[in-house]
């Protein structure tokens, strides 16, 4: 709270209230307003910790080498812009090909009870750090960044309790995805969404983010998760152990009360309860990312819907699954593909969430698998998922599907065509669709004819929730701002 401490009660869903963010992140799309107007606010520097992360405009077309210097070149005027403007006023820089604003966030700044805003609807994914993290337009930024208050209205309050665990092919992605097809695209506006229950507990932290990344797809306010061990575990592997010890002091403060999850029909406006033993993966779409379908199921809906059911291509990355765990699970599923003689019959690539996600998936062979299936292995960036994505015959507008990790689906989004049907799912039945080529394919009971004429099964998915060898990276990407940056020259180009 912007005064510290509150001598009123706020009534949810009417209140305005004043809040004092921990946090200001932007991508570089929405960064050139936002910094432009706060070089008009009088300030020397930044009144709060600040980070620009340069992941929206970089190509994806003929994979990382090739496409991230011609992104340097062809917007060399933004990023020169954001660099120098970050440097003059104390802001930290990612540079181009340093990874997904979301994902890096996760990585280096989340951090369990603190309060971000970013200039980004996907700002939501640092919930799974268990921050309360809102995506804003660059005004509201540009306030925080100048030591104003920011006002929101006090939001309702959803629960969705979790028992059980996850098994076999399911994901975090599927909780999410399953929620998505309870609310709708409308149904968390104004709300934030807590996850909690033992169900809760036993997901990953990176699964946590990647449930509350989607919170947006519901319109809720945020989404998060109370902290736990998985959060600790993610911490100290990200060499913030201090920030696990100062959690760990004050753990019982960062997590509902133990009567809220006792009862918590009296305290949640809402409340959904997904049992994770019975969960099923799902497949979201088309055109919208609510309309979920079972993945047991799709063969006949898609019939049902005249659906083009041959997949062309199979993408995972984006700011919701492209985590570490996201591409070993992934990896697990290609390398099956590789070992049983069946190839792929679709397109696939690989947008890795960070450069620290990049070397070690490098490092432990998990690109290579990938390579070895003839994946494309894209930049560090948002590419397809936003659009920015130079698919070869998009122009034709032809009828297709195509099957990603993403989190919106919407006509045109990912490839300027309205006839793409585009689903959503996670990235283990990204890897496996792609492997079929079919979207009835069922990896749970169906089998594929391989090489010699056999037929083989995919068996489950395998992974790891943390890079057994630690992360690694020789060059994260990161620029550091001045000590003082009075004197330096902000690069605006004429």
């Amino acid at each position: 709270l912007w005064d510290g401490k509150s001598n009123k009660a706020f009534t949810r869903g009417a209140d305005y209230v004043d809040f004092a963010p921990d946090r200001v992140a932007m991508q570089d799309a929405t960064a050139q307003m936002a910094l432009l107007q706060f070089m008009q606010a009088g300030r020397p520097q930044v009144a709060v910790p600040s980070t620009v992360h340069c992941d929206h405009l970089i190509t994806a077309k003929l994979g990382a080498e090739i496409d991230l210097p011609h992104a340097k070149t062809e917007s060399a005027e933004v990023f020169d812009f954001l660099s120098s403007v970050s440097n003059k006023y104390g802001i930290g820089f990612w540079k181009p090909g340093a990874g997904i604003i979301h994902q890096v966030i996760l990585e280096n700044y989340a951090f369990p009870g603190g309060m971000m805003i970013g200039t980004d609807s996907h700002t939501v994914n640092a919930g799974g750090l268990g921050m309360l993290a809102i995506g804003v337009g660059g005004a509201d930024a540009c306030d925080v960044m100048a030591g104003l208050p920011w006002e929101l209205k006090f939001p309702k309050l959803i629960g969705v309790k979790l028992t059980g665990k996850l098994n076999g092919w399911t994901s975090a992605k599927d909780v999410i995805l399953k929620v998505a097809g309870i609310l709708t695209v409308k149904g968390g506006t104004g709300a934030i969404v807590e996850y909690f229950g033992d169900g809760a507990i036993n997901l990953s932290c990176t699964g946590k983010g990647t449930i509350c990344n989607m919170g947006a797809e519901i319109g809720a306010t945020t989404s998060t998760f109370g902290y736990d061990e998985s959060m600790e575990r993610y911490l100290r592997a990200t060499d913030r152990a201090d920030v696990a010890d100062a959690a760990n002091a004050v753990k019982e403060h960062l997590t509902g009360d133990a009567e809220v999850y006792a009862s918590p029909e009296k305290y949640f406006d809402q409340l959904i309860e997904i049992n994770l033993d019975e969960l099923e993966p799902y497949l979201n779409g088309p055109f919208t990312p609510d309309l979920a379908t079972p993945i047991s199921q799709m063969k006949e809906v898609a019939a049902a819907n005249g659906w083009p059911t041959k997949v062309e291509w199979g993408l995972i990355g984006s700011c919701t699954n492209s985590s570490y765990e996201d591409l070993s699970r992934a990896a697990s599923v290609a390398k099956q593909a590789i070992d049983k003689g069946l190839g792929k019959k679709a397109e696939f690539g690989i947008n890795p969430g960070s450069e620290q996600v990049r070397y070690t998936a490098d490092r432990d062979g998990l690109l290579g698998t990938f390579t070895d299936l003839d994946a494309t292995i894209f930049t560090n960036a948002c590419g397809p998922c936003i659009g920015m994505w130079d698919r070869t015959g998009a122009e034709k507008a032809e009828k297709n599907t195509i099957v990603h990790s993403f989190n919106r689906n919407f006509a045109k989004r990912a490839d300027g065509n309205p006839n793409t049907f585009a689903f959503v799912t996670s990235p283990e039945i990204v890897a496996a669709l792609a492997i079929a080529g079919d979207l009835g394919f069922n990896p749970l009971t169906d089998t594929l004819t391989n090489d010699k004429g056999e037929q083989v099964k995919l068996d489950e998915p395998t992974g790891w929730e943390l890079p057994e060898k630690g992360y690694a990276v020789e060059d994260a990407g990161y620029q550091a701002p001045a000590e003082d940056g009075s004197g330096v020259e902000v690069a605006v180009s004429p």
